[in-house]
C-alpha cells in the first residue's frame, strides 16, 4: 500500500484530495497544526500534529518515518522549499509541490497555456515566489535526483468560497441591489476548477514514477467570461446583478494588494491545455460546471448566517473604485 504524507490536508484544495486518496486505497497521513478548520479529516486518516514553519516540531512528529509520497500544500517561498528539502530529502520516493498556474507568463502570449509556457509574472510576488520554489526543487532533482513533481492549480474552489474578486462581498452586494465590480470589460476568459475535480488528477499522480521530474497543471476545461461567472452567481442567488466594469489599474490605485493579484492573474484570459495530465491520469475529466459549483457555494453560505462574512476592506476598495468612475 502506497503511504502518503499530506502537509496541510484541510484547505480548499487539499481537503478534497485526502478522502479520495483514502478511497483509492492509499495509506494517508496528514500533518498539520491541528487548528480548527471548516473541513475535517475523514476517519481512517492518521493525523500528526506539527507546524511546517517549525521544523523541529515536524521532526518530532515524524520521528524516523519514511513515506512513499510527501505532498506539500503549504510552501510559498524559496525558504519554505529549502526547509522541505532539509526535512524530506531521503525520506520519500516522491515529493509533490503545489505551485500555481499564476506563475505562467502573464499576460500569456498565446492560449491555451501548456506546461511549456514560460514562468514569467512581472505583477505578482506570490507567483514569482512559486516559480522560484520550482526552480530550486528542479535544480535539486537535476543535481542529486530529488524526486520532485510539480502541480500547478489555477483558481480552485470548494463550497466554502465564492470564486469571484470579492467572494461573499460580491454576493452580498448583489442581494442588496448594489453595484458589483467586475475587473476589466467582463470578456476575460477565466478557468474555474472545483476541488473535487482537481483531486482526481492530483491523486492520480501519487506514486507515479513517470511524474517525477515533471510539472503538470490541473484545471478544468470550463472557462466562461467574468461577466458570465457573475451572471451565474446572480442566478444562484435569484437576483439580476448590477455589474460595473472597472479596469484592473483603477482597482490597483485604490488597493495595491488587490491590484497586484488582479494584474498578476485575474485580469488576463487564462485557458489551459490539460493534455499532459489527462495522458498520465486518463480518469481526470472535470465534470463540475461553474453553475453547479456556484450553486453549491451559495447554498452553503445561505445555510448559516455566520458564514456570510463580508471582507470589509475589499468591500471598501470596491466603493472607492466605483466613486472614481464618472457618472456613478
Amino acid at each position: 500500500m502506497t503511504s502518503v504524507l499530506i502537509v496541510g490536508g484541510t484547505g480548499q484544495i487539499s481537503a478534497a484530495c485526502v478522502p479520495l486518496a483514502l478511497e483509492r486505497g492509499l495509506d494517508v497521513t496528514v500533518l498539520n497544526r491541528g487548528s480548527t478548520s471548516l473541513r475535517g479529516v475523514p476517519d481512517g486518516v492518521e493525523v500528526l500534529h506539527g507546524d511546517i514553519r517549525d521544523p523541529g516540531s515536524v521532526r518530532e512528529a515524524l520521528g524516523d518515518r519514511e513515506f512513499d509520497v510527501v505532498t506539500e500544500f503549504l510552501a510559498f517561498t524559496p525558504a519554505h522549499a529549502l526547509t522541505d528539502l532539509d526535512l524530506f530529502e531521503g525520506r520519500t520516493g516522491q515529493y509533490v509541490f503545489i505551485s500555481s498556474a499564476s506563475a505562467y507568463e502573464t499576460p500569456p502570449t498565446r492560449l491555451p497555456v501548456t506546461e511549456a509556457t514560460p514562468l514569467v509574472n512581472p505583477y505578482w510576488q506570490y507567483s514569482r515566489d512559486k516559480a522560484a520554489c520550482e526552480a530550486l526543487l528542479f535544480a535539486a532533482h537535476a543535481e542529486r535526483g530529488f524526486p520532485v513533481t510539480v502541480v500547478r492549480p489555477s483558481d480552485t474552489y470548494d463550497r466554502t468560497r465564492i470564486p469571484t474578486t470579492g467572494g461573499w462581498a460580491d454576493a452580498a452586494r448583489m442581494r442588496h441591489g448594489a453595484n458589483v465590480v467586475v475587473v476589466g470589460d467582463g470578456t476575460t476568459l477565466w478557468t474555474l476548477t472545483h476541488s473535487r475535480d482537481f483531486a482526481v488528477g492530483f491523486v492520480g499522480l501519487l506514486g507515479r514514477s513517470e511524474a517525477i521530474g515533471e510539472a503538470f497543471h490541473i484545471t478544468s476545461d470550463f472557462a466562461p467570461t467574468w461577466d458570465r461567472i457573475y451572471g451565474i452567481l446572480g442566478e444562484a442567488l435569484g437576483v439580476e446583478p448590477l455589474l460595473v466594469h472597472v479596469p484592473a489599474e483603477d482597482l490597483a490605485a485604490v488597493d495595491a494588494r488587490l491590484g497586484e493579484s488582479l494584474l498578476g492573474d485575474k485580469a488576463h484570459s487564462m485557458v489551459f491545455d490539460n493534455a499532459k495530465i489527462k495522458a498520465l491520469v486518463p480518469e481526470f475529466d472535470p465534470t463540475t460546471t461553474v453553475e453547479e459549483g456556484l450553486r453549491e457555494s451559495v447554498e452553503w453560505f445561505l445555510a448559516d448566517p455566520a458564514r456570510q462574512m463580508v471582507d470589509a476592506e475589499r468591500d471598501s476598495a470596491f466603493d472607492r473604485a466605483l466613486a472614481r468612475l464618472p457618472g456613478l
